[in-house]
């Protein structure tokens, strides 16, 4: 059965099965591991997490490939499919509860799914995910760098990386025009990323304005207050979100609260 990618979709399947070995040792597969998986494709990551680990919830948006996912997934009671768009699952809700998110992530979703598990997801340990490259360098870049950015702070917030990987075009069908990467990283929460996270992301809104700013320009703060709290953390008052630590930020947040 031959299975066309969706270009409306961002579909670019994982076809080359020498990189599962990759997979499987960043994402430190056991046989006791729950796992989620968004967007299965063809299946061939699929089949490997099914053949070493207990329970697969595997969550596909693009129903027509469930004739070529069935045939492909036989005999493996243990994958659960979930036909809908990974951002309305509720992954906290799933049942038995997953401790480990592997994926081939579609490119369009990656950097909201990621957030979203580590917010509102408590049971993941362990995320070992294919992103395009660009996002992969944002969610553990440092701060005053061009990558850093509100994802970067909220990532680093909950975990810390475990691993990397580069990932040639020529594993994905179609190949796509972008590098990718793997990217693994274990939950190691140092804040709660509801309580900074809207300080956060009105800080880097507008990247051109100073963090006072950009934050009262957001409505959470009037701006004379948020500068007196960047002083009090030895920022001058025209300091702008990418100078700021992660750790600075949960201290700007207490601050404002």
């Amino acid at each position: 059965m031959t299975v066309e990618p969706k270009k409306a979709l961002g579909q670019h399947f994982l076809v080359d099965e020498n990189i599962l070995g990759v997979i499987e040792r960043m994402a430190r597969l056991d046989a006791s591991d729950v796992v989620v998986e968004v967007g299965p494709g063809l299946g061939v990551l699929t089949r490997r997490l099914a053949d070493r680990t207990a329970h697969v919830h595997a969550i596909e948006l693009d129903r027509s490939l469930e004739p070529h996912l069935q045939d492909t997934l036989a005999g493996r009671p243990n994958v659960v499919f979930i036909w809908d768009d990974a951002l309305d699952v509720p992954v906290a809700e799933l049942r038995p509860e997953p401790n480990k998110l592997v994926a081939n992530l579609p490119y369009n979703i990656a950097t909201p799914l990621v957030v979203e598990t580590l917010e509102h997801a408590p049971s993941l340990e362990v995320w070992c995910v294919m992103v395009q490259r660009e996002v992969a360098d944002r969610f553990f870049a440092v701060p005053r760098t061009k990558a850093y950015g509100a994802v970067s702070v909220l990532v680093q917030l909950a975990a810390r990386r475990t691993g990397f990987h580069p990932v040639a075009p020529t594993v994905f069908r179609p190949p796509p025009r972008v590098q990718s990467a793997l990217v693994a990283f274990e939950r190691q929460p140092t804040a709660e990323i509801a309580d900074v996270r809207a300080v956060v992301e009105a800080a880097f809104a507008h990247r051109r304005k100073t963090a006072a700013n950009a934050i009262a320009l957001n409505g959470l703060a009037p701006r004379v207050r948020v500068e007196e709290t960047l002083a009090s953390l030895g920022h001058a008052a025209n300091a702008r979100a990418e100078e700021l630590e992660p750790a600075e930020f949960v201290a700007l947040a207490e601050s404002l609260r």
